[in-house]
């Protein structure tokens, strides 16, 4: 592998840095509301099912073609064609990867700068200035291209140096900050009134609500939650050493990311209930759970202004957690573009990287000035037709494409007589015909 590139030093640095890219804000926030609304511990147990029985094939997938190639996902995808036909597919599979997790990145700073914005004003108020809490808790264009372009500023500082002292380095820093983080709000919550049924409505099972329609939607939960679809993983496996297992790597950070959003449900289902305690509204007037940006942004918030001066601490605490958790995420989506600008364009990283950040943060710009015309829009083409599209054709080029000995090849480097094992000896099939079946299944299931 060319020096540009690096290398993962370590298999703890891998795990880290590849279950950062995993546990993003929809593992925080969307998780526990997802199960809380749809049966409690019935989609938990659906959910974890799901995740071995989709994500992790589906993982397993970019992960060897990522290591196999040791490139970005273009010349990735290019490199096991067979054809003219599947090479200029391959093509236009990994352009489509590069395109869809720079729109991810482009309305995930956004929010992820709101996320700086509310870590900042609890010090502001610690400090007196009154008027610097409001401004930054506000919703203003100014606001919010400065918070977002110190996330993005960011993003780019850890990218620019490079795969072990940047990738590796702060995603083995930030992710124990974040599990340390996440286990003290979790047993400071618990001890509130009304915690223990916000525990209840998370851990007692209603299996009456088991439906396909649940499964689809924790099918849909665990193919999101891993970061498929967009050659994060593929890239993250391109920076593996030949003698690392990938079936055991693979199963830790499936393992450590469903962990992490199991133990978010811990926290945010409880502390929404404690919300409702304090007299804050925790349901929308259809009913349902307040998620995503309106439980960061107004149900928690509201609940921490009850606290006092203790609300302004659980406030730092809980937000330090966001912004850690979207700065994991955020440095795989813009590793992705900034490796083929290296490969492909030949320069770089220190240059690669501001080049392709500013040109993402410029999208993001132009979403926060159109922000009612372009940012559902952009989340729509990104997530719920781009993401789950490219995870179907990386499953049928990991199956269709490369020969069955190839890939079986790849996954005995650091794993011996992988084929004398039942699951990997129907795995390849399985990726080839199920994995692409159940995505598209989990797909159309979202438009209903």
């Amino acid at each position: 592998m060319s020096a540009p590139r690096g290398q993962f030093s370590s298999n703890v640095g891998f795990l880290m840095a590849a279950a950062g890219s995993a546990v993003g804000l929809g593992n925080i926030w969307g998780f526990p509301t997802k199960a809380a609304s749809n049966g409690g511990a019935a989609f938990v147990v659906v959910y974890l099912f799901m995740a071995f029985l989709l994500a992790y094939p589906a993982l397993m997938a970019e992960l060897t073609i990522g290591r196999h190639a040791r490139r970005n996902m273009v010349q990735a995808l290019r490199g096991i064609a067979r054809g003219p036909v599947s090479r200029f597919l391959g093509g236009l599979t990994g352009f489509g990867g590069i395109l869809v997790a720079s729109l991810i990145l482009s309305f995930y700073a956004i929010v992820a700068g709101w996320m700086v914005a509310h870590l900042a004003a609890p010090f502001a108020t610690l400090f007196g200035a009154g008027g610097a809490a409001d401004w930054l808790t506000g919703d203003s264009t100014p606001r919010n291209l400065a918070v977002t372009a110190i996330f993005s500023g960011l993003t780019m500082l850890i990218i620019a140096s490079g795969v072990e002292k940047g990738i590796e380095r702060w995603s083995t820093l930030l992710m124990p900050s974040l599990i340390l983080l996440l286990l003290l709000l979790i047993i400071y919550v618990l001890a509130q009134d009304g915690a223990m049924k916000g525990l209840e409505v998370y851990l007692m099972p209603d299996f009456s609500q088991l439906s396909p329609e649940l499964m689809l939607s924790a099918m849909g939960q665990a193919f999101f939650s891993l970061s498929l679809g967009v050659g994060t993983m593929l890239i993250y496996g391109s920076y593996l050493s030949r003698e690392e297992s990938l079936p055991r790597l693979g199963a830790l950070v499936t393992l450590i990311d469903v962990g992490i959003a199991f133990t978010a449900g811990l926290l945010i289902l409880p502390a929404m209930y404690v919300a409702q305690e304090a007299g804050t509204q925790i349901f929308s007037d259809t009913g349902e759970l307040i998620a995503g940006p309106g439980l960061i942004m107004q149900v928690l918030p509201a609940l921490f202004d009850t606290m006092g001066t203790a609300g302004l601490f659980v406030a730092i605490a809980f937000f330090a957690l966001m912004v850690i958790a979207s700065l994991t995420s955020s440095i795989s989506m813009l590793e992705v573009p900034v490796a083929f600008a290296i490969e492909n364009l030949g320069i770089g990283r220190r240059l690669a990287t501001p080049l392709v950040g500013l040109a993402i943060f410029a999208i993001s710009g132009l979403i926060i000035f159109n922000f009612d015309a372009l940012f559902g829009l952009v989340v729509s083409i990104s997530t719920e037709f781009g993401q789950p599209i490219l995870g179907v054709a990386l499953c049928i080029f990991a199956g269709w494409i490369w020969r069955r000995d190839q890939l079986l090849a790849e996954l005995e480097k650091g794993h011996e007589n992988i084929e004398q094992t039942l699951f990997w000896k129907v795995w390849p099939w399985y990726v080839r015909i199920v994995c692409p079946l159940l995505i598209l299944a989990a797909f159309v299931q979202s438009f209903f």
